[in-house]
């Protein structure tokens, strides 16, 4: 309680001093003409009580920066003009320390613990890297004043770095702006007219202003590349401009668009080219899944109009297709469609032996840039006996011939929720396991409940809160035993498939001996994609957390042109609009926000939600279920989110997808002529239940009075 009372008190101190400041006009005092008119009356007391001056300055500076009001930057100024360059600095120098340390506790003190508990998540990021670089981040905002410094002391505030290295490191960072300030004064002061400004020492107090934050920036990376690179020679020259680790979607983009700008360019596969979605990740998933749904389909051919509909299969012909598929698109990624578009292409192991060197077999590549685009792999856990029954996972599920009787399928996740599905319709008995209390947990709760619901429909025996103990092996089948709250239930099985996530591929590439971090097996890259060293960059499922074929393509966009204008021009890598999609029947399709993280989140939203039982062309195909839900703010029309679950759910997203990245709201989906009859009118039906929860009710009797009074 006695805590709460001085916060209380401190932020009363804190608002009266601000308003003093305004309702005595103070800010009178803090102005270049007040300065100017009052300069000679100030010297003059200085020289008569110099120890008193220079302590009511300090005083006052120490007040004006501690309650964050305007005026600090034209003290300095002043400083110079009253106390000379050195003796002005030293002033300004503890002074501007000292404030900014009050600002700095006061705020930890009043705000940190309720602004940390509403956004923690956030402050998760935040504070990771201000443990590993937090004072030298303050150092290089201190030293390149584009943000008030006012808003560097509350915000610093906020975070877990020491009060000792914000005080130390705020001294040294404002020290080169305040000798220029405390300069520019000393030459203001001999000003006499206007003309006087033309004075060579004038312009050039101003030109080092102008040019501060310019010189500073540069210095900063200037330490940085020493620090970091210390103990790593630069070749005079290099071979090429960028080596590309890995021929998957990240490193194929990354490569691509580096030839295309002209660079010399290599990209190392050691395995196939294409990576994961080609070869055992998204194209043969759809293709089996494409093969299950025309089973369903004709399972339920009356439902179409035909009265029976006999199908047999074969499953080796089955996955002989998906084979067929891949080596269909295999062409659109091979190397030699790649060194066609000038990308040297070498098949081998690559070992990054330092920032600008890469061994691959017994030939070591010199470069400019690297990227790290290896891809990650399925994660086996280490259960009991597991390795005993040659689990499968995303990587050799495709090479299967025989069709399992009895599946079992860990993880309720997207690929688990795939695969259970698809198995089933092909007539598999299935059994899913999931670790939580619910499939697909990223989703809310009313999209996994109607998943799981289909999913049981199809035939898959769903067990959630469920979780893996040990698997038994026998001589035709063996058995996953899982424990609940219930007990341990035994499910039976003659193969297993393991899908409860991926892991970033990192082993064996140098990535310890260079020191680059990682968090959870994933690489740390900071908001350009770049490791600890500039010139080494990671994108795609090596760095998390968006392990998506899109995302991976979104990533390399971002490695290649900040990697190849690098010095001159880089872009912030931009997450905030990803969509993704689970490809079950129905599809679940989202981007941005849905209801449960918003309300986690605290953010305020609205729903309009569109239910596709009402759509003509769901309703001619038979598939006239699942729903259309927008997440708006309360009154307007901005989308912070959609969800979409049925059939061609990711098809009807994409436009959501694209009047969310663009700001364009559900007013203007609205009045967009879709044509008739299409999936994609759910997305201006949905609009059109967003403008029925937001029609003027006040207005409607007025409107009504108004229609009676026509009719007479």
């Amino acid at each position: 309680m006695q805590r709460s009372y001085l916060k209380l008190l401190i932020a009363a101190v804190v608002l009266a001093g601000i308003a003093a400041f305004v309702t005595l006009d103070l800010g009178q005092y803090f102005s270049l003409e007040a300065m100017q008119a009052r300069l000679d009356d100030w010297r003059s007391y200085r020289d008569d009580h110099p120890w008193l001056t220079g302590g009511g300055f300090f005083l006052v500076y120490v007040a004006v920066t501690g309650l964050s009001l305007p005026g600090a930057a034209l003290m300095t100024l002043l400083a110079g003009a009253l106390f000379g360059l050195w003796t002005g600095t030293l002033l300004v120098s503890f002074a501007s320390t000292l404030g900014a340390t009050l600002a700095f506790l006061a705020a930890r003190f009043v705000l940190a613990d309720s602004v940390r508990s509403r956004f923690q998540k956030q402050f998760e990021t935040i504070d990771r890297g201000m443990d590993r670089e937090g004072s030298f981040y303050l150092f290089s905002l201190r030293l390149i004043p584009l943000f008030p410094f006012f808003v560097i002391n509350l915000a610093m505030g906020l975070t877990r770095i020491r009060t000792l290295s914000f005080a130390l490191v705020s001294q040294v960072g404002m020290l080169p702006g305040t000798l220029a300030y405390v300069n520019a004064g000393r030459e203001l002061s001999a000003l006499e007219s206007l003309g006087g400004i033309v004075a060579p020492s004038v312009i050039l107090s101003f030109a080092v202003l102008g040019l501060l934050p310019l010189v500073a920036k540069r210095l900063v990376e200037w330490m940085r590349s020493r620090r970091v690179y210390r103990g790593y020679p630069k070749p005079a020259s290099f071979d090429r401009n960028l080596v590309v680790i890995g021929g998957g979607s990240a490193g194929l983009v990354t490569a691509y668009i580096a030839a295309a700008v002209k660079a010399r360019v290599t990209l190392v596969e050691r395995e196939k080219m294409g990576g994961d979605c080609l070869n055992t990740g998204c194209v043969p998933s759809k293709a089996l899944l494409r093969s299950a749904r025309f089973l369903r389909d004709a399972g339920r051919s009356r439902d179409l109009g035909i009265a029976r509909a006999d199908v047999s299969f074969e499953f080796r012909d089955v996955m002989d297709r998906v084979q067929r598929v891949i080596q269909a698109i295999e062409p659109h990624d091979s190397p030699e469609r790649y060194e066609s578009l000038g990308v040297e292409c070498l098949a081998g192991h690559a070992t990054i032996e330092s920032p600008f060197q890469v061994r691959v077999g017994e030939q070591t590549l010199t470069t400019r840039n690297i990227v790290i685009a290896s891809g990650g792999r399925p994660f086996v856990p280490p259960i009991p006996g597991l390795d005993q029954v040659e689990p499968l996972t995303s990587d050799n599920l495709w090479q299967l011939q025989a069709q399992p009787r009895r599946l079992a399928v860990l993880g309720g996740g997207p690929i688990g929720c795939e695969m259970a599905q698809a198995f089933a319709r092909l007539g598999t008995e299935v059994t899913l396991v999931e670790m939580l209390d619910r499939v697909v947990n990223v989703e809310d709760p009313e999209v996994s409940e109607l998943l799981q619901g289909v999913l049981e429909r199809d035939g898959v025996r769903v067990l959630t809160a469920h979780r893996a103990e040990r698997v038994e092996p026998g001589e035709e089948d063996s058995t996953l035993i899982c424990s609940s709250g219930s007990g341990e239930v035994a499910v039976p099985f003659d193969r297993i498939l393991v899908a409860v996530g991926r892991r970033p591929n990192l082993a064996d590439m140098g990535i310890e001996e260079l020191g680059l971090e990682t968090d959870r097996g994933a690489l740390k890259v900071n908001e350009y994609l770049e490791t600890r060293f500039p010139n080494i960059f990671a994108c795609g499922d090596v760095i998390g957390p968006y392990q998506f074929t899109h995302t991976a393509s979104h990533e390399a966009w971002y490695c290649a042109v900040n990697a190849l204008f690098r010095g001159f021009k880089r872009f912030r890598v931009d997450y905030s609009v990803i969509p993704w999609v689970t490809f079950t029947d129905p599809e679940i399709a989202r981007v941005g926000l849905n209801e449960t993280e918003a309300a986690e989140q605290g953010i305020p939203f609205q729903v309009a939600r569109y239910d596709l039982g009402g759509s003509d062309r769901a309703l001619a195909e038979e598939d006239a279920h699942g729903f259309v839900k927008v997440l708006t703010p309360p009154g307007g029309d901005k989308i912070l989110g959609a969800t979409v679950v049925g059939a061609h759910g990711g098809e009807i997203l994409s436009e959501l997808t694209l009047a969310m990245k663009h700001g364009i709201g559900l007013n203007k989906i609205l009045g967009t002529i879709h044509p008739y009859p299409t999936w994609s009118e759910a997305s201006k039906f949905t609009a059109g239940q967003w403008r029925q929860n937001n029609k003027p009710e006040k207005l409607m009797p007025w409107l009504e009075r108004f229609h009676a009074w026509r009719r007479r």
